[in-house]
């Protein structure tokens, strides 16, 4: 008989809290809570993304935000039971606040609040027309002068930015601004994509012919439409962007291609945007009361200088321009870096008959892909998974539920055991010169991106080449000039060079902005991405959130999305419900806002 002593420990924790919280007794509420303890709300409090640690955070928000926010109707998810493991509760919790529909996850160490996410689901009144109340899509009855549902789609097309403004314009048309304007979308909030690309999912076709992503599909899944059940475990380039394009048409987002964002400016007074775009031959002024910078983390590339670029007489480009290998064959190439981008390019140029040069100029953490499958994500994101009743939106849930301060802790005996496992693999690669690290703290790859953004591989093949000195390897060592026809590195060493790719990453995101918008505004908004973390391109202080993502900024009106499919797929609903909440006029007091720092 299924024991249940942990939905009874739960039930009657969350009765104590929503009688509490109802009553206004916030020291009541809080002594619910570990000393060492940490609440993750997602919008549905805080109308921010915002990690609260100790009671003494806790405390100072709902004396800030429970009169407004007046939770209630906290229970078990309907459906769900609560489990006990090593010691530790958890459960899936459902509530209510006086604007929405809220969902979390709880985990109970000695029968207190250890950590607890709070999200907001949806706002009531402004639900997403799904399951029942799906539109009926056909007209019974009779009507002169009907309009098909294509003649209605047209004429929205037409209208919108031209005779009708959005509420929100979208910057960016990549996999970030496709996630978010679907949903949008769905809740009826006017919105344009604005690309400057000529087909959606061009931002993946134009990439180096080799690309693939290295995420299983099971963690890239788009909202509403999952890939299906016989899609490939990793996407080529090409299949992705004809997945997005498909996608763009199916949920009939506003996608302005071929469009170009000249410049966009605020108007404090009106609380409005001027955004001007070049499209069709001529330039169209849009008057958004939101704007959404979704450029991805790639959207201005890191192109170094170094003395004699511009007498070098072969090809040159970032590592974003790359067309590919074809043309290279028999031919001296060197890549300077030793990421994802460098490792994929080194390989391609390699089969296609190149002779490759790694330039390493600093550690890399490297992690063999089937490794990263069965160690680091096969308990959430795996068919395994699935076949036992995960799902994608609970799988998002679980991994968005364990505070970023602590999240650490439980990456490090994950790359533990896979550096044991593939400990040879490890040896071989740093006897040819490779220089590995695991993060600065041993937390592998998912603390890396987190932090930085960078400094990591995930070994799809390349690193073999390397190992076996198929692909060469210069290390440690830096560019101090280039010359006519060679690569000349700090050590003295020359390389003969008939190419150069220069995979040398990308710059913050505000920098995008920068150059949009103004410095001033980019300064005032600071650094996009990382949490604060004080390690290697990450500096404090500790912020215990993504920088700037998915949530409000210093700017009014300025919001940045984007991440990988999982961060734009996950994080694109509660991006979607604040738009949505300031269009209705429901009152989002921030919380917490996130503060200015490192303005370069």
């Amino acid at each position: 008989m299924l024991d249940k002593a942990p939905n009874g420990n739960v039930s009657e924790l969350l009765s104590t809290l929503d009688s509490a919280l109802t009553a206004g007794d916030i020291d009541r509420a809080v002594d619910l809570f570990q000393t060492d303890c940490y609440w993750r709300d997602l919008i549905s409090f805080t109308w921010n993304i915002k990690t609260l640690e100790g009671q003494p955070q806790i405390r100072d928000m709902l004396q800030a935000r429970l009169a407004d926010t007046k939770p209630s109707h906290w229970k078990i998810a309907e459906g769900e039971d609560a489990s006990e493991n090593d010691g530790i509760t958890e459960s899936w919790i459902q509530f209510e606040t006086a604007v929405g529909r809220g969902f979390g996850h709880l985990r109970l160490k000695d029968g207190r609040i250890w950590t607890l996410l709070t999200t907001l689901s949806e706002l009531k009144g402004f639900e997403e027309p799904t399951g029942f109340d799906r539109p009926m899509g056909a007209k019974h009855g009779v009507e002169r002068n009907r309009k098909t549902w294509k003649e209605e789609r047209e004429a929205e097309a037409a209208e919108l930015g031209i005779s009708r403004q959005p509420y929100c314009v979208i910057i960016g048309g990549g996999q970030g601004g496709i996630a978010l304007g679907a949903r949008l979308r769905q809740l009826n909030v006017p919105t344009i994509i604005i690309e400057k690309n000529e087909r959606p999912g061009d931002s993946w076709r134009k990439r180096y012919k080799s690309l693939c992503l290295h995420d299983p599909v099971w963690y890239d899944h788009l909202p509403y439409l999952p890939f299906p059940a016989n899609w490939p475990v990793f996407s080529p380039k090409d299949k992705i962007g004809d997945w997005l394009e498909m996608y763009t048409k199916v949920m009939e987002l506003n996608y302005w291609n071929s469009t170009v964002c000249k410049k966009a400016s605020y108007d404090e007074a009106s609380g409005e945007w001027t955004v001007v775009v070049a499209r069709d031959g001529k330039d169209i002024v849009l008057k958004p009361k939101q704007l959404v910078l979704a450029t991805g983390m790639s959207a201005k590339p890191n192109l170094p200088k170094f003395e004699g670029m511009d007498v070098f007489k072969g090809d040159q480009h970032h590592s974003s321009q790359h067309p590919g290998p074809d043309k290279y064959a028999g031919r001296k190439a060197v890549v300077i870096g030793s990421n994802n981008s460098a490792h994929d390019i080194c390989a391609a140029l390699w089969e296609a008959g190149a002779d490759v040069t790694m330039v390493q100029r600093s550690s890399t953490h490297i992690v063999k892909s089937n490794s990263l499958m069965e160690l680091g994500l096969a308990g959430l994101y795996s068919e395994q998974a699935v076949r036992s009743g995960m799902t994608t939106a609970k799988a998002d849930l679980i991994f968005a539920s364990l505070p970023y301060r602590i999240l650490h802790e439980f990456q490090i005996p994950i790359y533990n055991a896979i550096r044991e496992r593939d400990a040879d693999f490890y040896k071989r690669l740093e006897a040819a010169g490779f220089m590995l690290d695991y993060g600065e703290d041993g937390s592998g790859l998912f603390m890396k991106y987190l932090r930085r953004g960078s400094g990591y591989y995930i070994d799809v093949g390349a690193s073999e080449l390397v190992a076996n000195g198929s692909i060469k390897l210069k290390s440690g060592v830096d560019v101090q000039r280039l010359t006519g026809h060679s690569v000349v590195l700090t050590d003295g060493t020359e390389l003969p060079a008939d190419l150069v790719v220069y995979a040398t990453g990308y710059g913050s995101m505000n920098g995008f902005a920068a150059d949009l918008i103004s410095k001033d505004v980019a300064d005032k908004v600071g650094k996009v991405w990382g949490l604060g973390s004080s390690t290697t391109k990450d500096p404090g202080p500790w912020e215990g959130e993504q920088r700037n993502m998915w949530k409000p900024t210093q700017q009014p009106g300025l919001w940045f999305h984007g991440g990988n499919l999982h961060q734009s797929r996950h994080y694109s609903q509660f991006l979607s419900l604040q738009l949505k909440a300031r269009m209705e006029g429901i009152p989002t007091d921030v919380y917490g806002l996130q503060e200015m720092h490192h303005r370069g």
